[in-house]
């Protein structure tokens, strides 16, 4: 008796990064403590601080409760990259799950952008709440422009600090990745003026604050919601497109060290 035979194709590449993403996002959803602290954080600051205890208060002509809403958009979008990729990678590091990964058939760079991708998603989410409450509670308004720019600059943003989750990934063993990435994630978040205006910081702070990618991805939310902000947006942007390259080159740097002790 003969049997057929069913042709097997394999996966395109295209379709092999969706499943990718779709798992890792899956993923990180079920682990309650990335998804409820990494949602929860800003989400809670953004009702304390913004919808409550400052409630009816303006920022250069601008409502608190669309002035903070901008920056808690940046602080939960890199909130997202930091623990999604650099918290996630190291994790992976520790568990030999990169080296498996590695062995099998999946293009290398599957792995990094469903991690990124899946940053992004997250960072969506958060913009997508804080837009909510912002509009329900805090009577703040937006335009359909203005709604797509905090969308679309989310994306964004999570390219810049997904690059410095690499190189903490890379540097932090997993056990101190979790301390060591909130000592970068919220300094970094205050002092770029994230949680309030850098005209409130002490002086030495506010000539340091450009230093901070925090910084300039604020200003860029602010110039999008017609906020009080400083620099130019060309100026932002060249910033955070040089960052991300400064950090990728260390991050390459450190894999091949690695793969080089190995």
């Amino acid at each position: 008796m003969s049997t057929a035979t069913l042709p097997l194709t394999a996966p395109s590449t295209f379709e092999i990064f969706l499943s990718e993403t779709r798992y890792e996002f899956l993923r990180m959803l079920r682990t309650r403590t990335y998804s409820l602290s990494v949602i929860g954080f800003p989400v809670m600051f953004y009702i304390l601080f913004g919808l409550l205890l400052n409630r009816g208060e303006h920022i250069g002509g601008v409502a608190v409760s669309r002035y903070l809403l901008g920056g808690y958009s940046v602080f939960g979008a890199m909130g997202a990259a930091l623990f999604g990729v650099g918290v996630g990678l190291a994790g992976d590091l520790s568990a030999g799950w990169l080296e498996l990964k590695r062995s099998s058939p999946m293009p290398p760079l599957a792995y990094l952008l469903a991690k990124c991708c899946t940053a992004m998603a997250f960072g969506v989410i958060i913009v997508s709440i804080l837009l909510t409450l912002g509009i329900a509670f805090g009577h703040a308004r937006f335009s359909a422009t203005e709604i797509a720019s905090l969308l679309g600059l989310t994306l964004a943003f999570a390219i810049p600090f997904a690059c410095m989750g690499l190189v903490v990934a890379m540097l932090v063993p997993m056990n101190s990745a979790p301390g060591v990435t909130n000592l970068i994630y919220l300094p970094m978040s205050f002092l770029g003026g994230l949680w309030l205006p850098i005209d409130m910081l002490p002086t030495f702070l506010k000539h340091f604050a450009p230093v901070l990618p925090t910084y300039h991805a604020g200003q860029l939310m602010f110039i999008a919601l017609n906020a009080p902000a400083y620099g130019s947006a060309l100026t932002h942007w060249l910033y955070l497109a040089g960052f991300s390259c400064v950090m990728l080159g260390i991050a390459s740097l450190l894999f091949h060290r690695s793969e080089q002790k190995s």
